[in-house]
């Protein structure tokens, strides 16, 4: 079964390249489990944390998909019926970055959704790019066990340096006091790319956070920096360029941060260079 509770999780994030080049690097991270029926409370547990305002740790309704104005249980319902899905009754958990001094960019949340008997039914995994777009995968629990298991293909721009091409296989794992959220990408028959999520739980209080804000400072604003040294790394190795498919083609997020909205180029015509359709940048 997988449990996750609200609170901090504190490990690292390792991503893992394979084709045309070998590219790897493991970061330190932290992201915060929130109720989702609770986040005001969960954001009133220090003079540090506040809802909808700046502070050194904040957490602001457009910085996730959807209409601001309505709760994430409502976004979430609305965005399930629009795929002609259900939405499960019980918690709702998102494990995502909050803002820290007043920025935030999240490569990927991840709403944990369960039944009334506590069994998780859902994970919606919210994913964004730096070209200020956003895309949500619905993921189903239809196999009991242990874990997660969701093979998928994708459907949403993400780096320049990974294609449209591919299929996923996303597998999460979590006993409450750990979790594992484990990607892979393949290509035709070749697999070229994973990513490795591993987190211990702290309890949600005053202590814990104000710990983690002072070991990792602007974590958000370390993400974005990993992710265009990362993009610069690869463009260094030769890594072919992928292009953008085109503005207009996702939804834009609600808000445009800094370092995460760049302008998507048109679509070349297909001979006419390995650059163009937007800025470097990856989140792999």
């Amino acid at each position: 079964m997988v449990n996750l509770h609200p609170g901090i999780y504190v490990g690292t994030l390792r991503h893992r390249r394979f084709a045309p080049a070998r590219h790897d690097f493991t970061y330190p991270i932290f992201m915060v489990s929130l109720d989702i029926d609770r986040i005001a409370e969960m954001m009133s547990v220090s003079p540090l944390t506040s809802l909808n305002r700046w502070n050194a740790a904040s957490f602001h309704s457009e910085d996730h998909f959807g209409n601001p104005l309505l709760t994430l249980r409502e976004r979430l319902a609305a965005d399930a019926a629009a795929r002609s899905l259900g939405l499960p009754p019980g918690k709702i958990f998102l494990l995502t970055h909050l803002r820290y001094f007043g920025y935030n960019f999240n490569p990927v949340s991840f709403f944990y959704c369960y039944g009334r008997e506590g069994d998780l039914k859902t994970i919606v995994a919210e994913v964004n790019n730096t070209f200020g777009e956003t895309h949500n995968y619905w993921l189903e629990n239809d196999r009991a066990g242990e874990a997660l298991h969701a093979d998928f293909a994708k459907e949403f721009h993400v780096s320049p340096f990974l294609g449209m091409e591919q299929q996923y296989q996303w597998t999460f794992a979590s006993n409450g006091d750990s979790l594992i959220v484990q990607t892979n990408s393949h290509e035709g028959a070749g697999h070229i790319f994973d990513a490795t999520l591993k987190l211990e739980f702290r309890e949600w209080n005053r202590r814990n956070l104000h710990s983690v804000l002072l070991r990792y400072p602007w974590m958000t604003l370390k993400v974005i920096a990993a992710i265009h040294w990362q993009a610069v790394r690869l463009w260094g190795k030769k890594v072919p360029v992928v292009h953008h498919p085109g503005a207009g083609r996702f939804a834009k997020s609600a808000v445009q941060h800094f370092g995460a909205s760049w302008r998507p180029g048109r679509v070349l015509p297909e001979g006419h260079g390995e650059s163009g359709g937007g800025r470097l940048k990856t989140n792999c």
